[in-house]
């Protein structure tokens, strides 16, 4: 591994970022260019130390998974982070692969999304990464593992997931996810990961086996949905669906129905959105 070049490589692309650029507020008179070290660890979600080790070149060989972690927060584009990964001694991720990355101009359009509810999912539904009215909304599902964040997995398999849509839709919304997953695995070649994570929820769910046994191929469009939440209330949403055409990652909109009083109902959900950060 080319230890300086790493360090070299982590820290020019963090002095040609703004806080703008990833979503920041300035906040008073900066020194140095660029973004703080702190700034990126909490972007990448590591500590600020083991940061700094990496910068300097005085850490272990990050992992695969961490490098995807400083492509996200870096807004590194994929050449960017495949360079990285090089530099790293890992071969660049296959296309498609994300393993935790995303499209940096996914993240730009999110960071712009302040007054609804938004989040960024690859082909499988792992969500990667969530505006902070959508993290009030569904709770924080980025950065976990790959079940604990499957918008899919967790709907066929953990019935709390369901509690925000009304029940007269929970089978078009099963089988919605079943279909798309199902041209997700068609397309990816069947590979190894969207293999497992299918036999995994046909041994799990008997309503998921169900659905697949239609054989229905259908990705995800956008749907009108309805859903309750517990302190905002009725929400008339519509989910629209924006897609990468470089990695296949969706950035997920929950946009209010014309009206409808969703939009001033996100408005407290994102004062509640606000509490909890601060809290």
């Amino acid at each position: 591994m080319k230890h300086g070049d790493v360090g070299s490589f982590l820290r020019a692309r963090r002095e040609a970022l703004r806080p703008a650029d990833v979503g920041l507020v300035p906040g008073g008179r900066r020194r140095t260019p660029g973004l703080r070290r702190s700034e990126v660890a909490l972007l990448a979600d590591v500590s600020v130390d083991y940061y700094e080790r990496l910068e300097q070149s005085r850490n272990a060989r990050p992992s695969e998974a961490l490098l995807a972690s400083l492509a996200r927060a870096l807004r590194l584009s994929v050449d960017e982070r495949d360079y990285l990964y090089e530099l790293a001694g890992y071969p660049p991720p296959r296309t498609g692969a994300t393993g935790g990355y995303v499209d940096p101009a996914m993240m730009f359009l999110l960071d712009a999304l302040t007054t609804v509810p938004a989040h960024i999912v690859d082909d499988l539904t792992t969500v990667l990464a969530q505006n902070r009215l959508s993290r009030a909304l569904v709770g924080p599902w980025a950065y976990g593992d790959d079940r604990l964040g499957n918008v899919t997995w967790r709907w066929f398999t953990d019935p709390a997931s369901r509690a925000l849509n009304v029940p007269e839709e929970h089978e078009t919304i099963g089988r919605g996810y079943v279909a798309d997953l199902r041209a997700a695995g068609a397309h990816r070649g069947q590979d190894a990961v969207s293999v497992r994570l299918i036999t995994d929820l046909i041994e799990a769910s008997e309503e998921f086996s169900r659905y697949w046994d239609d054989m229905e191929v259908i990705p995800l469009r956008s749907t009108r949905k309805k859903l309750i939440h517990p302190h905002a209330g009725e929400l008339d949403v519509q989910c629209d669906f924006v897609l990468s055409s470089t990695t296949g990652h969706r950035l997920v909109i929950f946009r209010p129905q014309p009206g409808s009083a969703t939009a001033e109902n996100f408005e407290f959900l994102d004062v509640l959105g606000h509490q909890s950060f601060e809290g």
